[in-house]
């Protein structure tokens, strides 16, 4: 059992809250969801945001609404995704020129909204449209943190430019769901989450039908939860890999291995990639993009030895965890070989939650990781970014999520290097598990 030093009484505001500082008790809490719900600050602020969708439900209405949604993200469908996020990403960085700067973190965001959005609602949305859900996408997960941390519903009620621009994108984003519905049920069924979604709201399928406010909730917060987390890891990988040479040489060297061809991954180089999971694996350690979440006793309990009140509002930091000397030797150190397999500890691996644990966990972890490793992979092994001349690292700012918001960066071509591969050497197997955990928000 951990100490009594391992739950931390806070203050939010003018709440009393309690922090778990230790990994045994955040899975303590977390594999206990009747016990611990969701709900606190948080999840108040985004329920006015996503509805009754996936993230900010109860645990009396989560199984059945994970029940319907899973099927689009079980691993044969991920599978089916890659040529998506490949096409994706070289589309992206297609036009990225030699020696002009990127605009990193609004490339991301434009990969994984297209992605997202592809996988959610196939080609509803053309590309300007694309464009401002993107736009709108970061501009309410901006004005929602504050919206969180501030508990005085009349400041945002003022005409400021910053709560005119966040309403305005909110209201944006859902009239484009809206259209998107309206049109689709005009049309041919289609194979995705929203003809899985239709066809639930006409009574098909095991589950009980659902409601036209239903459909949207799941796609507002399927949208939000599916572009911004991904879009920051992978911005954040770019930046670590400039910052940490030797570990960027040993994933080109894996690419010109696997990809000696110059070729797209498919879902076959998958098992082979390792070292490109292995990273995406250390981004996810080193710099979380879910880094604060909460949880809200149902009912008087205790944890840690405390007795805590019914509404007792828990928070659990990822990035504070994989933080933990305790759990990883020089934390603060971008190493991608600690997920080589065989080395993390099965300790390690438990202190690792970026996209938590129990019944809870991500829909879509898989898929997140799969998107990660294509997606860096494709970009890595034609394109080399650096960072500009005097550019000096900062402290990551607080806000829903965590990450470099406008991260930009010179482009250089990557000269590939010759690999055993392309004079007909075979591939070394590798486990697929290389990097596999086990962004709070499903």
């Amino acid at each position: 059992m951990p100490a009594h030093g391992d739950l931390v009484e806070i203050r939010l505001g003018p709440r009393r809250a309690w922090m778990v500082c230790h990994p045994e008790l955040a899975h303590e809490v977390l594999m206990d969801p009747h016990t611990f719900d969701k709900g606190g600050p948080l999840y108040d602020r985004l329920g006015k945001l996503m509805g009754d969708g996936l993230v900010t439900c109860r645990q009396s209405t989560h199984r059945d609404k994970r029940r319907l949604l899973q099927p689009g993200f079980r691993p044969s469908h991920v599978a089916a995704y890659t040529d998506l996020v490949t096409e994706e990403a070289e589309s992206v960085c297609e036009g990225w020129q030699t020696g002009r700067t990127v605009p990193v973190t609004e490339a991301m965001m434009t990969l994984t909204t297209r992605t997202i959005s592809r996988v959610l609602l196939s080609d509803s949305l053309d590309d300007p449209t694309t464009a401002q859900v993107r736009d709108c996408l970061a501009d309410v997960v901006r004005g929602l943190f504050v919206r969180t941390v501030v508990p005085i519903d009349a400041l945002f009620r003022l005409p400021t430019p910053a709560n005119r621009r966040y309403r305005h994108a909110l209201s944006r984003l859902h009239a484009i769901i809206d259209t998107v519905i309206a049109q689709r049920r005009r049309g041919p069924d289609r194979d995705d989450v929203l003809g899985t979604l239709l066809a639930a709201a006409h009574g098909a399928g095991d589950g009980p039908s659902i409601t036209d406010q239903e459909i949207h909730d799941h796609l507002i917060t399927l949208l939000l939860t599916g572009a911004e987390t991904t879009a920051l890891c992978l911005a954040a990988a770019f930046d670590l890999l400039a910052r940490h040479p030797e570990a960027e040489r040993r994933l080109h060297a894996e690419l010109d291995t696997v990809l000696a061809d110059g070729r797209r991954p498919g879902p076959d180089d998958l098992p082979h990639l390792v070292r490109t999971r292995c990273v995406v694996s250390e981004t996810l350690r080193h710099s979380s993009p879910g880094w604060l979440f909460t949880r809200v006793a149902t009912r008087e309990t205790e944890l840690a030895g405390r007795r805590l009140p019914a509404g007792a509002t828990v928070l659990y930091s990822p990035y504070l965890l994989h933080h933990d000397p305790a759990s990883f030797p020089d934390p603060e150190r971008f190493d991608p070989d600690r997920w080589l397999p065989g080395r993390p500890t099965a300790a390690q691996r438990r202190a690792t939650m970026p996209f938590s644990v129990g019944n809870r966990k991500c829909l879509g972890d898989e898929f997140a990781m799969v998107e990660a490793t294509l997606a860096l992979a494709t970009i890595a092994a034609h394109r080399r970014l650096r960072h500009l001349p005097g550019h000096t690292p900062r402290p990551p700012r607080p806000a829903i999520t965590l990450g470099p918001r406008s991260l930009v960066m010179a482009c250089e071509a990557r000269t590939r290097t010759p690999s055993p591969r392309a004079a007909g050497a075979p591939h070394t197997s590798h486990s697929r598990t290389a990097g596999d955990h086990v962004v709070d928000n499903a």
